[in-house]
């Protein structure tokens, strides 16, 4: 006799078996890569990096969707309501971790409606001004700063890791600024190639063809060690004044309930692709660092990055309407 009980227990084993031989046989068909900025920025730099070598190494297509629009809010959402099957990743900038501090209301759970799979790379943050600025330290930014209160530095955006990393610069230094904050990095950049702003706290890899060709004069790098690009630039805490990484990170996040055993494949190609020596010269030619992080270093990363971003947001009262 058919009792509902058994019903139901029977088709509790039909989908634990379907799940099971998803998770065997993955990737059956094209897998989804979702961007959540423009084609051509950092972020997407690192999934069309690893586009082809990743799709060779599963057998399948992979499909990068730019769904760019409020600070990524838009493509984490529609990864955060997909199913957790591995068909659909997000390849997620590190605003994942400071927009909970910044927009009063998301769509979704930053913690609880994602699966962190691996940390491909990051971006370090920089301290540029002009390469006509009288500036050549940041002792002497700063000592000017102190002179003059309110002076203006430039962001690519209210709530930007460029906005954070002036906060925290500014409390660490004992100045006083204006934030100008612009649609987007290159704005901000050419307003201090001009010499209309005095500086801006930039990601690396969004400034580097400025940096390389002299438009920009940088300072200091807000990551912990120097990078391969900048060698003779020191780091913030070398320049004096020691600060946390303020670095951009970009890697691979799915919605939640993502098996493991898809979260491991995922990791571990991944990681086993930054090995390459040819994509690993193109991340650092960039001005990247190789990360190579795995799912638990990265959602104790995710973790930290939102108590700490959520407390310099409240202390410099850091909205996004």
């Amino acid at each position: 006799m058919i009792t509902r009980r058994s019903l139901a227990l029977a088709t509790a084993g039909v989908a634990i078996a379907s799940t099971a031989r998803a998770q065997g046989t993955w990737p059956e068909k094209p897998i989804r890569l979702i961007v959540g900025y423009p084609a051509g920025g950092p972020t997407d730099f690192g999934g069309r990096l690893l586009q082809d070598p990743l799709g060779r190494a599963w057998g399948q297509p992979i499909v990068i969707e730019n769904r760019p629009g409020a600070s990524q809010v838009i493509a984490s959402e529609a990864v955060a309501r997909s199913p957790a099957d591995g068909y659909t990743i997000f390849l997620a900038a590190s605003t994942h971790a400071s927009n909970a501090a910044v927009y009063a209301r998301l769509p979704y759970d930053t913690l609880a409606d994602f699966t962190p799979i691996v940390n491909i790379y990051a971006s370090p943050t920089v301290l540029f001004v002009g390469k006509d600025s009288p500036y050549q330290t940041v002792a002497q930014l700063v000592e000017a700063a102190k002179r003059d209160p309110g002076m203006a530095f430039a962001s690519s955006g209210n709530g930007s890791s460029g906005h954070f990393a002036l906060e925290i610069f500014r409390r660490k230094a004992g100045i006083e600024v204006t934030h100008v904050a612009f649609r987007g990095g290159a704005p901000a950049l050419q307003e201090v190639v001009a010499g209309r702003v005095p500086a801006t706290f930039s990601t690396l890899s969004g400034a580097i063809g400025l940096a390389r060709d002299g438009s920009l004069r940088a300072l200091a790098i807000g990551g912990p060690n120097r990078v391969e690009v900048l060698p003779a630039i020191p780091t913030m805490a070398e320049a004096g004044f020691e600060i946390p990484d303020t670095s951009p990170w970009y890697g691979f996040i799915g919605p939640k309930g993502l098996p493991r055993t898809i979260v491991e494949r995922i990791s571990r190609d991944v990681i086993a692709q930054l090995r390459d020596t040819t994509i690993a010269r193109r991340i650092l030619d960039t001005g990247g660092v190789i990360i190579a992080e795995g799912p638990d270093a990265f959602d104790a990363r995710i973790r930290r990055e939102l108590a700490e971003n959520a407390v310099v947001a409240r202390e410099a009262g850091i909205r996004v309407e």
